[in-house]
């Protein structure tokens, strides 16, 4: 019996989405490592030291996501896939043998020159691959599958912590090289899956496009209705892309359309950073001593957290194509605004170091769960898929590339600025993220149009016709159904004589 052509789209993307897992479990590795208690007795890092130590990666992976857009252009997605992974363990055996800080640093940084390849190009290639009906749930795996590596890291680390003494550098180079083997497993497999039919298509491989899409939508079937007319409209675009869209990274910001989306795209990245995600990620230990937690209840309260993100992804995946995305990041960030202010009241009103009140502890640790919650269901995941779905074939590379890179920037940013803000200032540094989550709803509620289960190829007619304000705008009036409408026409012809369901 034929597996149903949307169980093996979502099956080839969850093996894609191992590339996502790597960069999870470093989110979620680092933070334990830098708090091990070897770790520090051997390389004794400063704060600056040690915002070196998270941003050097995610540094790297600003470049590498740079990199990545012109490549896969040129080389595919499954090769650039390939590559990123290469990258990676390269870097992740350099940073689970380091013998110093500088070592340390190579190794981060060539890793996340991997990782920023692989998490710029695979929602990118699962978005290519899927059926509109569910292109929300599949490029969501790639928040989902960063859940799991950090809840994998997180639980890894805590009994790495707990497992060998404060004298073993097993403490933090054992997680550190876990981190190896679902690299390679991707580095091996990569190249048996199906490349993007898009791209096939867009570098002049017709046929091999077109048996593409039968296997993905249809159990290899190249007379089914939906397969002709998605093909058919794949060319269409494409010759239109060819002859009237942008051609190179100028052309982004030239053309309007174009613009439009990059401009969205770059702050949806930007918006997620300054929820306040990465500081929690990477310094949850520190802002939890802050407040009289042990760093192994700490650990321990992380991979608890970690668990509440995973279901929170899980629940992202099963309703986002049903609820759309823009009322889902407008109040996933009005969610997150509230846990901020809830926490930073308890910081304000508990001072660490000079209260030991065991209800304001408790209060701050749920206030982390709830927002781990609130912002694992919606921001989090829709900052993959809404970059990965509005650009054209042409542009789709270029565009995406940039988002991860302007997501790298502010990474490094928070990642460098935390540990000298928490030092610095405390409870005042989360005032920031309440006003960014408040300011980040009301500019999604004003500019971001609906994309849930529009084709890729009707994007463009999207954001060169609607409104730039949103709220004024009746959807209805901007879907062309040109796909609808070829899949009509073709079973109208009787090109076909069976029909299998897509």
């Amino acid at each position: 019996m034929a597996l149903p052509p949307k169980w093996y789209q979502f099956l080839v993307s969850v093996f894609a989405s191992i590339g996502s897992i790597l960069y999870g479990y470093d989110l979620g590795v680092i933070a334990e490592a830098i708090a091990s208690e070897n770790f520090i007795n051997t390389f004794h890092p400063t704060a600056a030291e040690t915002g070196a130590v998270v941003s050097v990666f995610t540094g790297g992976a600003f470049f590498g996501a740079c990199f990545a857009g012109p490549v896969g252009d040129l080389l595919g997605r499954r090769m650039t896939i390939l590559i990123g992974a290469v990258i990676f363990l390269l870097g992740g055996g350099l940073q689970t043998g380091a013998q110093n800080l500088s070592f340390l640093y190579a190794g981060r940084c060539i890793a996340g020159l991997g990782v920023g390849f692989l998490v710029m190009i695979i929602p990118l290639y699962q978005a290519e691959l899927a059926h509109p009906d569910i292109r929300g749930r599949v490029t969501a795996l790639q928040q989902f599958m960063l859940g799991i590596g950090a809840l994998v890291a997180s639980w890894a680390a805590y009994g790495t912590y707990i497992g060998f003494p404060p004298t073993s550098s097993k403490q933090w180079r054992v997680p550190l090289g876990i981190q190896l083997i679902p690299a390679g497993f991707l580095a091996m497999l990569i190249l048996l899956f199906p490349e993007s039919p898009r791209w096939l298509i867009d570098h002049g491989r017709q046929e091999e496009g077109l048996r593409t899409l039968a296997r993905l939508h249809s159990n290899g079937n190249e007379n089914d209705p939906w397969v002709i007319a998605e093909y058919d409209q794949i060319r269409d675009m494409i010759a239109f892309e060819h002859e009237h869209e942008a051609k190179s990274y100028i052309e982004l910001f030239t053309n309007r359309s174009s613009f439009r989306r990059l401009f969205l795209v770059c702050a949806i990245q930007a918006s997620v950073q300054m929820t306040g995600v990465s500081a929690i990620q990477y310094y949850s230990p520190t802002i939890f001593a802050q407040i009289g937690i042990a760093t192994n209840d700490t650990l321990k309260y992380q991979g608890i957290n970690s668990v509440i993100a995973l279901l929170a992804q899980f629940f992202c995946i099963l309703f986002i194509d049903r609820m759309g995305r823009r009322w889902v990041m407008i109040g996933g960030n009005l969610g997150n605004c509230v846990t901020f202010i809830v926490a930073t009241a308890l910081l304000a009103q508990y001072p660490p170091g000079t209260s030991h009140n065991i209800g304001a502890e408790w209060g701050f640790i749920i206030m982390t769960w709830v927002y781990n919650f609130s912002f694992s269901c919606s921001n989090g995941p829709l900052s993959w898929i809404v970059p990965a779905e509005v650009f054209d074939t042409r542009t789709r590379s270029k565009g995406v590339s940039i988002g991860v890179m302007v997501s790298f920037a502010f990474n490094t940013m928070i990642g460098q600025v935390t540990p000298i803000a928490m030092e610095a200032i405390g409870w005042k540094f989360y005032l920031v993220f309440v006003v960014c989550n408040f300011t980040n709803a009301i500019f999604f509620w004003a500019f971001q149009p609906e994309t849930a289960k529009r084709p890729l190829e009707e994007m463009n007619y999207l954001f060169t016709n609607a409104p730039l304000f949103v709220p004024t705008m009746n959807m209805r009036d901007f879907e062309n159904h040109d796909l609808e409408n070829r899949v009509a026409e073709v079973e109208r012809k009787g090109s076909v004589t069976s029909h299998v369901e897509a």
